[in-house]
């Protein structure tokens, strides 16, 4: 008979959660935050306390920001480490399940805990219970079931003997990788049981690179070598698999010019001669042109979202399609020609059967037009005391800073204009927007800095999404995990104020806080906002003391604010106008088929046109 070890089921979970291990040696959950209540606080809390020396607890300020923190760690890391959050019972958990989808929409792995019901049912209904009228088994924690890559109820304490391996499998599976999520009844959370020794001994999770079908990769060879203007689409999936020096060294033997989505921008350094910029919507003149003229288009580690392909507009009408992902779901969009695999191990394998083949040479001249279109855009204003652009608040912020800045952002105008201006190393961006989420900022920058602190985290973060979620600055301050954010204040949501006024012939409403259903303007002072909260707070008066502001940034130990107004319109390039502009590309946004007003009428007809170009194949 097996030697036991009797510990409750909350205390079994974290000891065995602490001796789960990367390749390198260090945990691979590096520790739980933690809001604690009722649902959480006996069984889980008093557990993390008995492991606190060998396992960290960090105490946050919202469940759902706890999660954006979590999830920014691990996009940090690229996957290869990740972070668990536990909440109470109710509207803890609720609050988690947005951090759940935007975690799940990014293919990025984070361990949710979240209290729940008695599984004896004994005092039903509970405090914070939700309770379905039809359906007795029914819990607040049933909606983490479409957002979560592995889900389970922990109703007894041996559930956790099989449900914490399959959690961690999803969560290191390159495929599956996305959130896991432990629904874990509160009685059951302090049940003592007689668990095996043996299931404590540490564990190895090593992430599989997974190699290309050999038909798969011959058919994907032939169709490279006969195309003469191929194009690279590099998304995400290219930096979790690390395989940026291995896209940079393919992109320049076989001369094949690179386009960037969000998620995989910064996978090439911005000089490197095949980097061509963002791709769709928010697009750089450069890589439309070259994905426009294309008659072969490569995804790698992307799932061409409606904002890289300009909604299935943007891809020439006799482009063929190749996708390599490590997801065969993902691989088969828009009906590419799939080549599932590790991106690193197929790049690796599929410049191998190219041989000597090398394409056209790409258009080096637009690439330079476009940088120099860049430049402009992001030139120190010559009118100092006139309100700066974004462009311009990007320019002055990328002048201060060296090859370890990393940029992020999440929501709003600020994500469309990084993609298109700023210029990072290898490495030197850092975007959520496969969920867009409003409130990832400032939580996202903190998680980052977590996991790059050899890097200069800078985090771009408008006037609406900091109102939205801005209380981990508080966290970072006491923690002392030292980042630079940028706001931007063009008071009111300036972005969907643009896409409704000019992308969908709407009127203004609602969005800048000049149109909406207020008694009185607002005057919110950020810098006191943020100074009361313990971070270094300052308001730049234009570009120039921006850029000394974040010089000076540097040196500090807590977060900085630096707070600058900014015009509310827009600037040319960012396409958010939803038709193709100079440098941006279609978004279909849907626009109402009546209206009584002749802007609106005029609208749809050009709707109607746009469409008709989009790629119907799924």
């Amino acid at each position: 008979m097996s030697e036991t070890i009797r510990l409750t089921a909350a205390q079994a979970m974290v000891k065995w959660l602490s001796v789960q291990m990367t390749e390198d040696g260090e945990r691979f959950i590096e520790g739980m935050w933690a809001i604690f209540g009722h649902g959480n606080v006996a069984g889980i809390g008093e557990a993390l306390h008995a492991y606190k020396d060998v396992f960290p607890t960090w105490r946050g300020q919202n469940e759902q920001t706890m999660g954006h923190a979590a999830i920014a760690y691990a996009k940090g890391k690229k996957r290869t480490r990740a972070h668990a959050v536990t909440s109470s019972i109710g509207p803890g958990s609720t609050n988690l399940v947005t951090a759940a989808a935007l975690a799940h929409v990014n293919r990025l792995p984070v361990l949710i805990v979240a209290g729940d019901v008695f599984a004896t049912r004994r005092p039903d209904p509970v405090l914070q219970q939700v309770e379905d009228f039809d359906d007795g088994t029914v819990s607040a924690n049933d909606c983490f079931r479409p957002v979560s890559r592995y889900y389970d109820r922990i109703s007894r304490p041996e559930h956790i003997l099989s449900a914490l391996p399959r959690a961690l499998r999803v969560m290191t599976d390159p495929a599956n990788c996305g959130p896991a999520v432990l629904a874990f009844c509160q009685d059951t959370q302090a049940e003592a049981y007689d668990y095996p020794v043996e299931f404590f001994e540490p564990r190895v999770w090593r992430i599989r690179r997974p190699a290309p079908d050999a038909g798969e990769l011959a058919r994907v060879a032939e169709m490279v070598k006969a195309a003469k203007k191929p194009v690279i689409i590099a998304g995400g999936g290219v930096v979790y698999s690390q395989a940026e020096d291995t896209l940079a060294e393919f992109a320049s033997t076989h001369r094949i010019p690179v386009a960037e989505t969000q998620a995989g921008k910064s996978s090439l350094a911005q000089s490197h001669p095949m980097s061509f910029g963002a791709s769709g919507v928010d697009g750089s003149a450069a890589a439309n042109a070259a994905l426009q003229n294309a008659d072969l288009v490569i995804g790698v580690g992307t799932r061409f979202q409606d904002f890289t392909t300009g909604s299935r507009t943007l891809f020439g009408a006799g482009a063929k399609l190749v996708s390599v992902n490590i997801h065969g779901y993902d691989a088969a969009k828009h009906g590419a020609e799939s080549l599932v695999a590790d991106a690193k191990v197929a790049l690796e394998q599929l410049s191998a059967a190219l041989g000597d083949y090398q394409a056209a040479a790409p258009d080096a001249d637009a690439r330079e037009d476009w940088l120099r279109a860049v430049d402009a855009y992001c030139a120190r204003p010559e009118d100092q005391a006139a309100l700066p652009t974004d462009g311009q608040v990007i320019g002055a912020v990328q002048r201060a800073t060296g090859d370890d800045a990393v940029a992020m952002c999440a929501a709003g105008t600020m994500p469309g204009a990084l993609k298109l201006l700023w210029k990072p190393s290898q490495g030197g961006y850092h975007m959520e927007y496969g969920y867009s989420c409003m409130g990832y900022e400032v939580a996202g920058a903190m998680g980052l800095k977590l996991a790059r602190p050899e890097r200069d985290v800078l985090c771009f973060v408008g006037d609406g999404s900091y109102m939205m979620a801005n209380s981990e600055l508080a966290t970072a301050v006491m923690r002392r995990v030292p980042f630079t954010v940028i706001l931007t204040d063009n008071r009111g949501y300036g972005c969907i104020n643009r896409l409704q006024t000019m992308g969908c012939g709407g009127e203004p409403f609602n969005n800048m806080y000049v149109d909406c259903n207020v008694a009185a303007q607002p005057e919110i002072d950020y810098v006191a906002h943020a100074a009361s909260m313990g971070a270094h707070a300052v308001k730049a008066a234009n570009t120039d003391q921006l850029e000394a502001e974040v010089k000076a940034a540097r040196e500090r130990d807590i977060p900085t604010v630096i707070v600058i107004d900014t015009v509310a319109k827009d600037f040319p390039g960012t396409g958010l106008e939803t038709t193709a502009g100079e440098h941006g590309f279609f978004w279909d946004v849907a626009v109402p088929e009546v209206s009584d007003r002749q802007k609106q009428r005029d609208r749809f007809e050009e709707y109607l046109t746009q469409i008709a170009n989009a790629r119907l194949v799924n």
